[in-house]
């Protein structure tokens, strides 16, 4: 863990500059660990090849598992995922929050989350101030994946999980106190904006 940046960031206060010392370790191509609405995820840039095989290979990801994507806005989502009207007004709805949004790709997708069966990309629009932020800093989209261990059905849900059990890959932790511990639900749709619930997570179900 040498060099380990621990930043202690407020989640509801975010310090836009002290957080700017993760964007830098992204921008140089290195792993970042940062809380979400859900969990506590590990994150880098998709030009990053080798930060993506070292968070790969540290979740022992199958080839067949692809990220998602992090982004500021539903705006700029829809730069990156085709939403249907139906599901643009789902997501004007819903986010900010804990959904994964599986949309038919847009073409400047970052190759490195698309389904190269489906053609569809996840794209998160967390209800947390702290990866929006980070998201919106790098200007890019962030790939993130829940900080699941190895042989674990839980992800981390804090700072110090992380140490634990990623510290040797990972290059910065943004420390923005505990997440609830659950996964996000994600909901996939059609290019014609059916959807179907691919997983029950934190974000309610009923009202589809």
């Amino acid at each position: 863990m040498k060099g380990l940046v621990r930043l202690e960031i407020h989640p509801e206060r975010v310090d836009s500059r002290k957080l700017g010392r993760a964007v830098d370790v992204l921008r140089k191509g290195g792993v970042a660990a940062y809380p979400t609405d859900t969990v506590y995820a590990l994150g880098c840039l998709a030009s990053s090849k080798k930060a993506i095989e070292s968070i790969r290979r540290a979740r022992r990801m199958r080839d067949s598992h692809r990220m998602s994507i992090i982004l500021p806005d539903v705006a700029t989502a829809a730069t990156f995922g085709h939403f249907s009207t139906s599901a643009f007004r789902l997501a004007r709805r819903v986010l900010p929050g804990p959904y994964t949004f599986i949309l038919p790709a847009m073409r400047n997708a970052p190759r490195e989350v698309i389904d190269k069966k489906r053609r569809h990309v996840g794209i998160r629009v967390p209800d947390s101030g702290i990866a929006r932020t980070l998201a919106d800093l790098v200007g890019e989209p962030l790939l993130t994946s829940s900080a699941v261990p190895p042989d674990a059905e839980l992800a981390c849900r804090d700072a110090d999980e992380i140490v634990d059990e990623f510290g040797a890959i990972v290059d910065v932790i943004i420390d923005g106190g505990d997440t609830p511990g659950e996964m996000s639900t994600v909901l996939s749709f059609d290019g014609d904006g059916q959807v179907e619930v691919v997983r029950e997570g934190l974000g309610p179900v009923d009202f589809l």
